[in-house]
């Protein structure tokens, strides 16, 4: 069956590092487009990055751009989000997704920016 499987997260301080991974199965990963999402309580589910399905293309939201990489690898059927320079205001539960003719999501997993 398809799945996404973030990892990585967890609690960093401020101005600190942290690279999420997400592990996708049961597809073919290197078709899709893949996403980052991020979650706040209380807040709206906002796009983060996206990778095209080769890796060729990445667009980031303003309040990352600078600070987050996106990046996959095709041969791990892994994408992932290098976090720099982490603000509070990045704490979220972060999602991946993969988008072409069907969406997934992952399950989520929380980044807390906090000293």
């Amino acid at each position: 069956q398809v799945q996404l499987v973030e990892s990585g997260g967890g609690l960093v301080q401020p101005g600190g590092s942290l690279r999420l991974s997400c592990a996708a199965s049961g597809f073919s990963f290197s078709t899709y487009n893949m996403r980052w999402y991020r979650q706040a309580p209380g807040k709206e589910r906002e796009l983060v990055a996206v990778i095209s399905n080769v890796g060729d293309t990445t667009t980031y939201a303003d309040s990352v751009k600078g600070r987050f990489t996106i990046s996959r690898d095709n041969g791990k059927k892994t994408v992932y989000l290098q976090m720099n320079a982490l603000k509070p205001e990045d704490t979220a539960v972060y999602f991946c997704y993969a988008v072409q003719f069907r969406a997934y999501w992952g399950q989520g997993i929380q980044v807390t920016v906090s000293s």
